[in-house]
């Protein structure tokens, strides 16, 4: 059956219209965003059937290629999908309404920003003289290594934002936060450098799937 075969009182667009965006379900607030269905489906089934599969939690977690394994989902509608998901933690992700006092403040900040990213992403958090977030930016993408992340790239935000200090955190996506021999020496190198320019290195946080290591814990540092 067809959206347009449905009474109009029960189509999602017009339901959202005439009650509301909170009357609807899930599914029919995902049918109006994706738009149109298949020849075997219409738009409605195939996110009952989305949300059915993954749950919708498990669902802003998927990938692209996750997402077209369902049948009605291709390249468009999956990348429909993730950029919903990705929007929505950009309007809930807003840096400067915390004050980093520790490692577990920038913990529980980034964590959910970075548990579902399925490539190492090293970022310099810019702070002010009372360790309030001025300003984040992304590094690089990637396997680290010491050619991708360069001191140069990292103190140039700091100078950019006239930050007083940084931290830098990059995720696992492994899920363990244990530091390799790479990770370490880029933050012996980037405290190095953060010394030189007046600029300190308060840590360097490596994120899991729900745990964290903190260079400045390890040795024992407070900020």
């Amino acid at each position: 059956m067809k959206i347009t075969d449905l009474a109009p009182e029960n189509r999602p667009r017009e339901r959202l219209q005439k009650e509301g965006p909170q009357a609807l379900s899930s599914a029919e607030l995902l049918a109006i965003i994706l738009k149109s269905g298949t020849k075997k489906e219409n738009i409605l089934e195939i996110s009952n059937r989305l949300i059915a599969t993954h749950g919708l939690q498990n669902l802003s977690h998927c990938t692209l290629s996750q997402l077209q394994q369902q049948y009605g989902i291709g390249p468009a509608r999956a990348s429909q999908i993730i950029a919903l998901f990705e929007l929505y933690n950009r309007v809930n992700y807003n840096p400067g309404k915390k004050k980093i006092n520790c490692a577990k403040d920038v913990a529980e900040l980034y964590l959910p920003k970075t548990q579902s990213l399925q490539k190492e992403n090293f970022m310099a958090i810019y702070l002010d003289t009372k360790n309030n977030i001025v300003a984040e930016e992304t590094i690089s993408v990637g396997i680290l290594n010491s050619s991708l992340v360069h001191p140069r790239e990292v103190f140039h935000g700091a100078i950019k934002h006239l930050a007083h200090s940084i931290i830098v955190v990059h995720n696992h996506p492994s899920g363990d936060p244990e530091p390799s021999n790479e990770d370490l020496e880029i933050t012996k190198c980037l405290a190095k450098s953060g010394k030189f320019m007046g600029i300190p290195l308060l840590d360097h946080i490596i994120l899991g799937k729900d745990s964290w290591w903190s260079w400045a814990e390890f040795n024992s540092k407070a900020f």
